[in-house]
């Protein structure tokens, strides 16, 4: 069972965490909910779509214009007390590495903090532990954040993502964060070139094998452009095909722009895989 806020969640049940960027810069939307009514109009837009989570950001993965933890503090601490406000039955998710926004973000009413830059902030988990709220554990191969790859090599890298995600989860069993709330993520892109990427998708089951819940955070990036030589805004199809694959292999969370596209997808692979029944099934009974 795993357990986020308020909410339970089925060992067959696929859960959608909805993008939420509070930045300027953000790689997929440039900044559309950078202000204040546009992001809040985003959260109830794929809540109602499906989402049970949203994932409330900051600062873009990527490279850019510093952002410091007072400004990251800024950008998300207030939004999430609003948002706790208008949608108290939402898992609130904050994408941070910090433990001081991470601290910042429980006080205001977070849920879950997601940690995509793999423990670079060793203090992020006891924030976590001391709140008792969640904690998403990331392999991303040792990089500092917002930094991209640069020939990154591995022996295996199915085995360093186990290695790393296991290590960061158990750790933070042993702070204190509920074991039913913590998940792991291969963190795709992350300290990974495109075919370490797809990789870690192919051998996915490896890390539902653990028992510990698997994220996977897949949406529009560059491991799916550079596969299929797609632009950022040309990246569904190929995204919607991993999660797929993604699903099949059992993977439970899933962080993304396209709500309703991810639900369907999902909803289809649980039918396939006899975890969820179709919703009409009139087909040969008249």
């Amino acid at each position: 069972m795993l357990r986020l806020g308020g909410r339970e969640f089925g060992a067959h049940e696929p859960v959608i965490m909805a993008i939420v960027n509070r930045t300027p810069d953000s790689f997929y939307d440039q900044g559309a909910t950078f202000l204040d009514e546009p992001a809040l109009a985003r959260v109830e837009h794929a809540v109602a779509e499906g989402a049970a989570i949203v994932d409330i950001g900051g600062v873009k993965a990527g490279p850019g214009e510093e952002v410091t933890a007072e400004e990251e503090a800024r950008r998300t601490v207030g939004f999430v007390a609003e948002v706790r406000r208008r949608f108290p039955d939402v898992v609130i998710s904050v994408d941070t590495w910090r433990a001081e926004v991470g601290e910042a973000v429980c006080r205001a009413g977070a849920d879950l903090l997601n940690d995509a830059w793999g423990g670079v902030d060793p203090g992020l988990a006891e924030v976590a532990a001391r709140h008792g709220v969640g904690l998403v554990c990331t392999h991303a191969g040792g990089a500092q954040p917002r930094t991209r790859p640069h020939r990154v090599t591995y022996d295996d890298v199915m085995a360093d993502i186990l290695r790393v995600t296991l290590g960061l989860a158990e750790r933070a069993v042993t702070l204190g964060v509920p074991r039913e709330s913590v998940l792991i993520d291969p963190g795709h892109d992350f300290g990974k070139n495109t075919r370490h990427s797809l990789e870690a998708t192919r051998r996915l089951g490896e890390m539902v094998d653990t028992g510990w819940p698997v994220l996977v955070s897949l949406s529009n990036k560059d491991f799916v452009g550079e596969t299929l030589d797609k632009p950022v805004k040309e990246r569904v199809v190929g995204t919607l095909a991993t999660t797929a694959v993604s699903a099949w292999l059992g993977a439970q969370v899933y962080r993304v722009h396209e709500v309703a596209e991810t639900r369907q997808v999902l909803d289809m692979v649980a039918s396939i895989a006899g975890h969820r029944p179709p919703a009409v099934a009139r087909r040969g009974l008249a």
